[in-house]
Order: C-alpha cells, then sequence, then structure tokens
C-alpha cells in the first residue's frame, strides 16, 4: 500500500519535503565527518626516523669551555629577557632604592563665589519738623497725684498734640516754643520711663522723642521689731531696727523717723508710716508676728483692754518664741519703768479720776 494514499494534495507535498530534508542532512554528515562516522578507523602507517649518529670530532667540542672572550661576547651581545611574570623576577616598584617623590602641590584655587549684591542705599531718617528740648519737671515719683507738664523747644503749631507713652494728652498751645498738658495720676501710678513726643493728630508733623522718668518714692529702710503696748492705747511705743545698725530704737506716734516718715499708726502686726514731703504711706509688718498674748488669749496682744482683769498698766507684746518678760530690742539689763500702782481703796471712796496712770490724781 502507498505511502501517500489516501493523503490530500498538500499533505503528500509535505510527506515529501520531509523526505528530502532528512536525504540532505546525511549527505551533510557524510561531508562534515568523512569516512569515520559510518566505517571502520584507518590506521596511519608512522615511518621512523633513523638516529643519527654523532661523531667523535662533535662530542669532544661540546665537552670544551668557552674561552673567556667568548663569555665576554657572550654577556655583551645576549638580550635582556625581562618578564615580570617569571617567578625569579622582582616584583615591580619593591626597589628598595627607589625614593618616592610626591608631586608638588597643586596651588588652592577656590571656587570663585557669585559677585555679592550691594545693599541697599539706606534711606535717611528725615528730620523732624518739631523740635523737643527740655520738660519741666524732669521726673516724679510712681503714685504721685496729677501733675502739669511744661514742654519746650521749637516750630510747635496750633495743631501739636503732647503724646504721653503713645496716648494724646490734652495740649495748650502757649507759643511755638512751648506746649502745656496735665498728665493724669493714673499714667505715673507704676515707676519706670515714659515716652513723650509732640505730633499733630494726623501724624504728618512730628517733633523728635524724650523720656520722662517716673522714679519710685523713698521707702522705710528699718524693720519693725516689735512694740510696748500701753492700756487704753496711751502712749503706745513701736521699736525699730535700722538697715546696717545693731541697736534698735523706738518711736511713737507722730514721731518723725529718718527725717522724713511719720509714724501714723502702730498695731501688734504692722505699722504705718507717712512721707512728710509727698504724702506717700508705707505700711511695714512685724519681722516676726504672733496671734497669742501673755495670757494666752488669741488675737489680743498683752497690756490691750480685755487681756487681762489684773493688767499691771503695761506689758511687753510678746511676739512669737521671745521669752515672757523679755522687750523686743531691748536688751534685759537695762531697768524698766514701772508704773506706780494706785493705793487700795475701798467701794465708798471716791471715782478714780487718774487718767494717765502716773499716780498724781490727776
Amino acid at each position: 500500500m502507498a505511502v501517500t494514499a489516501g493523503k490530500t494534495t498538500a499533505e503528500r507535498n509535505k510527506l515529501i519535503a520531509a523526505s528530502l530534508l532528512g536525504v540532505l542532512a546525511i549527505a551533510a554528515l557524510y561531508f562534515a565527518f568523512g569516512r569515520s562516522l559510518f566505517g571502520g578507523s584507518s590506521s596511519a602507517a608512522a615511518k621512523a626516523t633513523p638516529t643519527p649518529k654523532p661523531t667523535p670530532s662533535a662530542g669532544k667540542k661540546d665537552l670544551e669551555m668557552p674561552s673567556a672572550s667568548e663569555q665576554d661576547f657572550a654577556y655583551q651581545t645576549t638580550p635582556i629577557d625581562y618578564r615580570p611574570g617569571n617567578a625569579y623576577a622582582p616584583d615591580a616598584g619593591r626597589n628598595i632604592f627607589a625614593f618616592y617623590e610626591p608631586p608638588a602641590p597643586t596651588p588652592y584655587s577656590p571656587t570663585p563665589l557669585p559677585p555679592a549684591t550691594p545693599p541697599p542705599t539706606p534711606v535717611p531718617t528725615p528730620t523732624p519738623e518739631m523740635l523737643v528740648g527740655f520738660m519741666m519737671p524732669q521726673s516724679v515719683y510712681a503714685g504721685s497725684k496729677g501733675f502739669k507738664l511744661e514742654v519746650n523747644g521749637d516750630r510747635f503749631t496750633p495743631e501739636a498734640r503732647i503724646y504721653f507713652s503713645q496716648s494724646e494728652i490734652p495740649t495748650s498751645f502757649i507759643s511755638a516754643q512751648k506746649l502745656v498738658a496735665d498728665i493724669p495720676s493714673n499714667f505715673i501710678a507704676q515707676e519706670g520711663p515714659r515716652q513723650i513726643i509732640v505730633q499733630t493728630p494726623d501724624g504728618k508733623k512730628y517733633s523728635n522723642q524724650v523720656i520722662f522718668q517716673v522714679q519710685a518714692p523713698p521707702r522705710p529702710t528699718f524693720q519693725y521689731i516689735g512694740m510696748i503696748a500701753r492700756k487704753r492705747y496711751n502712749n503706745d511705743t513701736a521699736y525699730f531696727l535700722e538697715s546696717g545698725k545693731t541697736t534698735p530704737f523706738g518711736a511713737r506716734l507722730n514721731d518723725v523717723v529718718g527725717g522724713r516718715f511719720r509714724l501714723i499708726n502702730i498695731s501688734a502686726t504692722e505699722v504705718t508710716f507717712e512721707d512728710t514731703g509727698l504724702g506717700f504711706k508705707h505700711k511695714i509688718a512685724i519681722v516676726k508676728a504672733g496671734t497669742t498674748g501673755s495670757t494666752g488669749s488669741p488675737g489680743v496682744p498683752a497690756g490691750r483692754p480685755g487681756s487681762n482683769p489684773m493688767d499691771p498698766g503695761f506689758m511687753p507684746f510678746n511676739p512669737g518664741g521671745i521669752p515672757q518678760g523679755e522687750i523686743p530690742g531691748i536688751p534685759s539689763n537695762i531697768p524698766r519703768y514701772v508704773p506706780p500702782q494706785p493705793p487700795n481703796r475701798n467701794p465708798n471712796d471716791k471715782k478714780d479720776v487718774d487718767d494717765n496712770d502716773d499716780g498724781d490724781g490727776r
């Protein structure tokens, strides 16, 4: 049965092409590998070369030593065969007689910076059109009453106003060289500098700036260390210790202490002074305050009415921690004044008219 029986024309053409390709492949293998691929191995006959016989003269010449001239000629004419890869050759760069010389340093050349932009030309401050020379007064004490401020200068206008710490003050125009304004007391309640400037309300015309000083008022420089309380609050004495001194001193009501501070109030916890020149009042608390008198009655100092029905007339106030019988600030070896006691009287005796407890009956 034929192989192509029952096949279409296309299938028969494919079979024929496959057969031709197989034949071509076998032919290519034959030409490439020859007979060794399809037949037995072929042996090549080797022809031996006869060994040459050395002549007596040649062997004798090889055993002879070369002469000195021949050796010198060989040394002079034989080229040097330097091969770094050979084991016997020295490593490159390992010559101990070769000294390394660093190259000359390259001169430093910084990277050039871009040209700097010149700063803008500053605009000069315009000259004020009005000038403030001086003020009257130059300063006041903090807490003082309101005062009249007089500003003297030049080129003032009727529209000019005085600004006290950036606050406009009603101003009276006196002349082109003088302005007057009333400064209220709340503007100087605290100490510190104040800025004063003269300008128009629209701000087009202004003056130079000046500083007005509000100073702290003088204050007492002593400590309140104790008091002697007398009967009926009569002639109480407070004791103080001045800064930098060790000896205390006493003062009564309306006494002037330190040349300018009048004592206007004395209590068990604090005293009040009034500045005779400025009118300021300063309160000074006691250094060691106590709340219990010598009789143990809370809140009632010794020597006050109601603290003890058998009050001898006066007793030193005893702040906390002070032994009984001691007067704060007074050494114990100083004799103390003891007021005389009234004699014992019968109930029918006349009423005591002695007001000052001095025993004279008047």
